[in-house]
């Protein structure tokens, strides 16, 4: 047995943390994994689910061998196959697509199952040679990046690293980080114990980051900015907001403290469900501490005002001025810091922009041959999907199954488990995990390029995405030079070609290209060809990349507002869903690994005791939620953590740990949110009634176990 090694890499998962990490070796497996001390952000510490990652890279149930169905699709009869049989019919197909449907009749689909520049976004370069059609990322982003955008001008804010080092207040808004952003509670508890630091969380329920905070405020879903205009509106009341730098850094200050004139505490807690105390407590702390930084999370932008949200709640630290001073400011992600070339990896200079790009969000739509989703264009006839586990994931799960079971779409899964998309799937290819091939990453959440060299070989036939994307080129003609490359030769070529140093890279693991402080503050100015903050932004103007305006775009307020186009509950549908992240897994995986399986256990829904009792359920029950779209079952918990009239759904689980096996976003709407589309994941409109009582619902468990 040969000596066990430490070697640099970086999680590779859809987490803004982006942690660099020391991972064991030995024998050409990988052991524990632990966060690098060396990297300032990262500090030594990672997620469990990361730290234990060899579970799932040994997994007993990886797919090593390529394969293809035998039975009916999503029965799970397959027989292996060789490569080249595999990319040879893959090829075949994708050919008789083309000639009948013309190219866009062919969908490359991916996500961030790998967050790695080559291994995920290779996949365009093939698209773009090809024709076939685009692809419109709306699953995660489109909302929160537009509203931060629609602010500042540019996807960009303070070093995360300045909460630890400079803040006096730490604001984690909308994000569970105990759950889904170890490090930004590392440094949110390190200042606290340093420095005295007060950290407030803002949620939809008492998760484990608002019970870790000194202020916790669970509003109700879809009310942030109520929340957010009320705090201003102290501000300006007060004397806390800046008006020397209002004036010099934004738009229309007056025309905003006008309009909030009438959005009082007592307004906002009539819609948040918090008391006026509450609200004014919390604007006080903030009003009165400058260094005050403003963590601002995904969560609280899935839904159909998310935009609307995000901008109002960025708008606080102008109001306030906090922008001027470490350790203040605003910051939802750091993607605009980073400029890289990826016309190699990416194949931009074939790209065709009048080849229609179809909403990633409206999979189901798509499949199941809505005209508008189609663009009026043909058919989707094949699919090669790498990276994203749709059949779990997208919106509208009746569409998205129903259009997956269409004998006449043939799809390809390139996958590391038999995910119930590759069930689907006419063959099904075997994937590398990260640790078995070479990638680059991009943090997020902080400041830093990252390097993931491969480290060890994968098991049995496993071939990275870079392979897969350049043998289906070869077979169906596509030419590039960026496919007669390896992973590491882009690599090279890209930080070549974007002027940051490689030596440095494969030396330390990781580049910090953190920006000066004036730049990150928008000392002097924002991203805006004036300078100026918008406080009244023009929403189908943002400068960020879109399809289009989309949505009620018409009807967003013209100042920050609580915007009350969100799936209000009804008498017949009287809760409102927020289907929230699991500590144990993200997004789709790790729910099949044993040890998180083990933790979440079998999906529940969170229910108030007093709904409960209205509703005649017990904690145990089984309880069928529904709306328009579908129906699931699933025990209830019965809390004193969530709010009247919500209800909380951890997941994401298998399809087949619900009763029926049909997961949680069988009841989530694909409909665009404006003004750039996206999923509002966390808007869901649902009714609540009881089936079993707990006695019997323990057999209805172990039935569908």
């Amino acid at each position: 047995m040969n000596a066990t090694v430490r070697l640099r890499s970086t999680c590779p998962h859809d987490c803004p943390s982006t942690c660099a990490l020391e991972v064991e070796v030995a024998d050409g497996k990988i052991g524990r994994i632990r966060g690098s001390a060396a990297n300032t952000y990262t500090a030594g510490v990672i997620c469990a689910k990361v730290a234990r990652y060899a579970e799932r890279s040994h997994h007993k149930d990886r797919l090593t061998v390529p394969l293809m169905r035998t039975g009916p699709k999503g029965t799970g009869d397959f027989k292996p196959v060789t490569w080249d049989d595999a990319l040879d019919i893959i090829a075949e197909k994708f050919l008789a697509t083309e000639a009948a449907l013309g190219a866009e009749g062919v969908w490359p689909y991916h996500y961030a199952g790998t967050m790695g520049q080559v291994q995920r976004d290779g996949l365009q370069r093939l698209r773009h040679t090809k024709r076939y059609s685009r692809q419109y990322d709306t699953i995660c982003t489109a909302m929160s990046y537009a509203g931060f955008v629609a602010g500042t001008g540019r996807l960009m804010g303070p070093d995360p690293r300045e909460m630890r080092s400079a803040s006096d207040v730490i604001v984690i808004w909308g994000t569970n980080a105990v759950s889904t952003q170890v490090n930004v509670m590392t440094h949110a508890m390190a200042a606290r114990k340093a420095r005295g630091t007060k950290v407030v969380a803002i949620d939809v329920y008492e998760n484990d980051t608002v019970r870790q905070a000194d202020m916790g405020l669970v509003l109700r879903p879809g009310t942030d900015a109520a929340l957010a205009c009320a705090v201003m509106h102290v501000a300006f009341r007060d004397g806390y907001a800046d008006r020397d730098f209002m004036a010099r850094h934004a738009d229309d200050p007056a025309g905003l403290e006008a309009h909030l004139a009438t959005r009082t505490p007592q307004w906002a807690a009539a819609i948040t469900g918090l008391t006026v105390e509450a609200i004014e407590e919390f604007a006080r702390l903030v009003g009165t501490n400058r260094r005050t930084f403003l963590r601002l999370g995904y969560g609280f932008t899935r839904q159909r005002n998310g935009t609307v949200a995000m901008h109002a709640a960025t708008s606080i630290a102008t109001v306030l001025g906090l922008w001027a001073h470490e350790g203040g400011g605003a910051f939802h992600i750091n993607g605009g810091i980073y400029k890289l070339d990826k016309s190699m990896i990416e194949g931009t200079d074939a790209l065709d922009p009048t080849t229609r790009r179809l909403d990633q969000s409206q999979i189901g739509r798509v499949l199941t041959g809505d005209v508008e989703a189609l663009q009026g264009g043909p058919a989707v006839g094949a699919m090669l999907i790498q990276n994203t586990n749709p059949m779990v994931v997208a919106p509208e799960q009746t569409l998205v199954r129903r259009g997956f079971s269409r004998e006449d779409l043939f799809t390809v899964v390139h996958e590391q488990m038999m995910t119930e998309t590759a069930r689907m799937a006419d063959i099904v290819l075997p994937a590398t995990m990260f640790t078995e091939h070479d990638d680059i990453y991009k943090g997020g959440g902080h400041t830093h390029l990252m390097a993931g060299p491969k480290l060890v070989d994968p098991p049995g036939e496993c071939r990275e995405n870079h392979f897969v994307q350049s043998e289906i080129a070869r077979r169906v003609g596509a030419e590039h030079p960026g496919f007669d490359m390896t992973a590491r030769e882009h690599i090279e070529w890209m930080m070549a070609a974007s002027g940051y140093d490689l030596e440095a890279l494969d030396r330390d693991g990781f580049v910090d290209i953190v920006p000066p402080f004036a730049e990150a503050h928008y000392v002097d100015g924002f991203a805006y060809p004036d300078g100026k903050f918008r406080f009244s932004p023009a929403w189908t103007e943002i400068p960020h990349p879109n399809n289009g305006p989309m949505g009620p775009h018409g009807e967003m307020p013209l100042f920050p507002d609580q915007w009350d186009v969100i799936e209000k509950a009804t008498e017949t549908e009287p809760f409102r869903l927020v289907t929230a992240p699991a500590r144990s897994f993200l997004n789709s995986t790790f729910n099949d690994t044993p040890s998180s399986i083990a933790k979440e256990g079998e999906p529940v829904v969170m229910v108030h005791t007093d709904d409960a009792a209205a509703a005649g359920v017990a904690d145990g029950a089984v309880v069928r939620l529904s709306n328009s779209r579908g129906s699931v079952r699933v025990a209830a918990r019965v809390t004193s953590a969530v709010a009247r009239g919500t209800l909380i759904v951890e997941g994401l689980h298998r399809n087949g740990a619900f009763m029926d096996g049909e997961g949680i976003n069988v009841l989530t709407g694909a409909d665009a949110v404006a003004p750039y589309g996206g999923a509002a994941f966390h808007d869901i409109r649902v009714s609540l009634n009881a089936v079993a009582a707990p006695a019997d619902a323990e057999a209805l468990v172990a039935e569908t176990a």
